[in-house]
């Protein structure tokens, strides 16, 4: 065997070996919704506990007023929960707006505050910081300015988390509310439910084990103050505070029936410049973590620590050795014995991945279409390699602004 041969050999388990983990996960997060779909939410018992649910906004006027609407509309006693805008340091019109919103609900716990560029402007985490000073819930709920969520989330969310005093976060589901805008938008409302949720799903299932998404979740105060809440360093401020949470000795569950609907990007450099964030706050998360691997005291926690070191790490470099060797095999430079080998296990990987992940849909009844099988097979081919070049470039910002020490600043998702 050649060089080329064990380099290509390497990729090859190391991408399938991901592969059948993944199908491992969304075999258990598929029986979690069966399952889920059949039990009964916890219901809140006695007198509703208190619930501040803080949302950090920057610029976001084109969304905000529907956003607050619909957090004012949950059929969560009004008494028993207040709703705080952290509108941080924005030049646009989402004070105005905020102050015209306020103006209709005299009578509820709707709070604003308005930073500037002294106070806020240094990212999510810290406007979050910034509005927990002020909150009073016994429970703490984010929502992104972005969003849309059922009246019934938070109900759900605080039955899940009152029921069981081992859980130190529930989070709940988001789905795209624009994914007919783009070709765009359809790959991540297909990416949202078969991946991100399902591999949520099956995690819990199998581990009982979550990450905090960026939204639609509730956390308990008391964590919250006993971890100095949320980290201003890190980007990806949701997976890095549930490593903080597992920690403590909490779990944090996936509550599938608390639905929220968000605006995802409709085009490519907006949604290019969103993921490459989520990449490099992810690394950023996974190198702060990795000490944790030779703690016993971190043992339960170890496989969310190696799945996404291996995403963002063995994944990637195993995707892009693969890839070049293919490209070189192609041209003549390189000789590979595998190359037909190769060739049928990528074609067996598509099989796998369009099976999968149409399967994956039927999880909801608007989701099972002709259109969108082909849109899964487009995927494969477009989006998910288009994933290597984010990934490769999360690493690169993360590198340059670790060694420039840049300050964490909000990086603005285009809204539409």
């Amino acid at each position: 065997m050649t060089a080329a041969d064990y380099i290509s050999l390497f990729a090859v388990i190391c991408i399938w070996g991901l592969l059948l983990v993944n199908i491992a996960l969304i075999v258990a997060g598929y029986v979690y919704y069966l399952r889920n779909e059949r039990r009964a939410v916890p219901q809140v018992e006695g007198e509703a506990p208190f619930v501040s649910i803080m949302v950090p906004a920057h610029n976001e006027g084109k969304v905000i007023v529907k956003t607050v609407e619909s957090l004012l509309a949950f059929d969560y006693p009004h008494d028993r929960y207040e709703v705080i805008v952290i509108n941080d340091n924005s030049s646009d019109n989402s004070a105005e707006l905020l102050a015209e919103v306020k103006k209709r609900y005299p009578d509820r716990f709707f709070t604003v505050i308005n930073t500037d560029a002294e106070t806020g402007g240094k990212g999510k985490s810290n406007a979050l910081n910034i509005g927990f000073e002020t909150s009073r819930g016994e429970y703490i709920a984010i929502y992104d300015a972005d969003n849309t969520p059922e009246k019934t989330a938070l109900r759900y969310l605080v039955g899940e988390i009152t029921h069981d005093a081992k859980l130190g976060a529930v989070i709940g589901k988001f789905r795209t509310r624009n994914r007919d805008a783009s070709w765009l938008t359809r790959f991540i409302n297909i990416e949202t439910l078969s991946f991100q949720w399902m591999a949520q799903a099956g995690r819990w299932s199998l581990f009982k084990l979550c990450t905090i998404p960026g939204t639609n979740f509730i956390v308990r105060r008391s964590i919250l103050e006993a971890i100095g809440g949320w980290d201003v360093k890190a980007v990806a401020e949701d997976t890095e505070i549930s490593f903080r949470i597992y920690m403590m000795g909490y779990r944090i569950k996936f509550q599938s029936k608390a639905v929220t609907w968000e605006q995802e990007p409709q085009t490519l450099p907006v949604w290019f410049k969103q993921r490459s964030r989520w990449a490099k706050g992810n690394i950023y998360v996974i190198l702060k973590n990795v000490p944790l691997l030779f703690q016993k005291s971190a043992r339960r926690i170890r496989f969310d620590i190696l799945y996404f070191l291996s995403i963002y790490f063995l994944l990637l470099s195993s995707l892009l050795l693969s890839d070049t060797l293919l490209i070189l095999h192609l041209l003549g430079y390189v000789h590979t014995t595998l190359a037909g080998f190769s060739s049928t296990l990528w074609i067996l990987a598509i099989i796998l991945f369009v099976t999968g992940t149409f399967i994956t849909l039927s999880t909801e009844k608007d989701e099972i279409s002709l259109s969108n099988f082909f849109y899964i097979l487009l995927m494969y081919v477009t989006y998910c390699q288009l994933w290597m070049i984010v990934a490769a470039y999360g690493f690169y910002i993360f590198l340059k602004d670790t060694i420039l020490k840049r300050e964490t600043k909000w990086y603005k998702t285009e809204r539409f």
